[in-house]
């Protein structure tokens, strides 16, 4: 089942039933000895001026979404469409043209940043692609983006090593507005942060989705980050969507047992029908190299089984689906059939 836009939006990005598989290789000859199912049928879409949170654990293929979706990586299976277009397949001649209009904001701002160069020479790229040539304009232009993320213009001819961690987000997210992109795609932009300078950049992202009418993509393991943020939320675990919702309807009625265990960690008793984290199970997980490569696609079951306080014999018997559990709220989940 295909979740839709926020209501009242169109689709700026539709990504259906999107999946990536890597290769396990063993041996002193490197033979393909299975396969690490990264990301597994994946559905979302994000609505235009909106912004679609993807959260999970480390490790549970959010990276790997975004990195198929900016065409670093290809998928093995589904569609991405960018604006009703069809962008799975083209050419890096035919995503060229494409790139300015997706741009992304990277987890370590100082990592992102060339130390060589300048804040100027940094941003000035992104200028010299947008067709910005001449010095005065480009000088003008500078200026105006640094303003822009309450920056000073003093900064444009200092290097990242002089400035704040924050400060430096403040210049990534100048440098990706410098194309005059439509989505933007935030791969846990304040992660690397302190808690107080966090707020600021949210505050910020927010302002400029207002001002500049910007489509985010958000990935984040923090709910408290996604909640403040974002419009829809999309839960992922071991490749799969477990719980697509509105972010309002994600708090108040959680209905995947995997967002309860997310949400108890959020320091905030007062909310209902939470499960206590004591009572989901540990130990180590499943093993996720499933065969051949050349084997299809999802294994049977839930992937949560193995934590799951609720798991019945069927969980790691049948496929499960997403089923439709309210407006625009959808959850991987078979005790939603009882």
């Amino acid at each position: 089942m295909q979740p839709e836009a926020a209501p009242g939006a169109g689709a700026i990005l539709e990504v259906r039933e999107l999946e990536k598989r890597f290769p396990v290789l063993r041996g002193l000859l490197k033979r393909r000895a299975g396969y690490i199912p990264a990301v597994e049928n994946v559905s979302f879409t994000v609505g235009r001026g909106h912004t679609l949170g993807l959260v999970g654990e480390s490790g549970c293929g959010k990276t790997t979404v975004a990195r198929m979706i900016l065409r670093l990586l290809a998928p093995d299976a589904g569609r991405i469409l960018f604006n009703g277009r069809d962008i799975t397949e083209l050419a890096d001649r035919e995503m060229r043209p494409l790139r300015k209009e997706i741009q992304t904001v990277f987890q370590d701002p100082y990592g992102s940043l060339n130390p060589r160069m300048t804040v100027g020479q940094s941003i000035a790229e992104g200028l010299s692609v947008a067709g910005i040539a001449g010095r005065a304009q480009q000088r003008a232009r500078l200026e105006e983006l640094l303003g822009m993320v309450g920056m000073s213009p003093d900064g444009i001819d200092r290097y990242p090593h002089e400035f704040s961690g924050g400060q430096r987000q403040r210049i990534g997210i100048a440098r990706a507005l410098s194309v005059e992109p439509s989505l933007v795609v935030c791969d846990e932009p304040v992660s690397a942060l302190d808690v107080s300078i966090q707020a600021q950049i949210l505050n910020l992202l927010k302002d400029l989705q207002k001002k500049l009418d910007l489509s985010y993509l958000f990935i984040s393991h923090d709910l408290n980050v996604v909640g403040y943020l974002c419009d829809t939320v999309a839960v992922m675990y071991r490749g799969r969507i477990m719980e697509y919702a509105p972010a309002d309807a994600l708090f108040d009625s959680p209905r995947h047992p995997y967002t309860h265990l997310l949400l108890s960690a959020i320091p905030d008793p007062g909310r209902p029908g939470r499960v206590p984290p004591e009572d989901f199970r540990t130990g180590p997980p499943e093993d996720f190299r499933t065969g051949p490569p050349e084997m299809p696609g999802t294994g049977a079951g839930c992937g949560f089984a193995h934590r799951c306080p609720h798991v019945a014999p069927r969980c790691t018997e049948s496929g499960v689906e997403m089923e439709k559990a309210g407006e625009g709220h959808y959850v991987r989940c078979l005790r939603l059939s009882e």
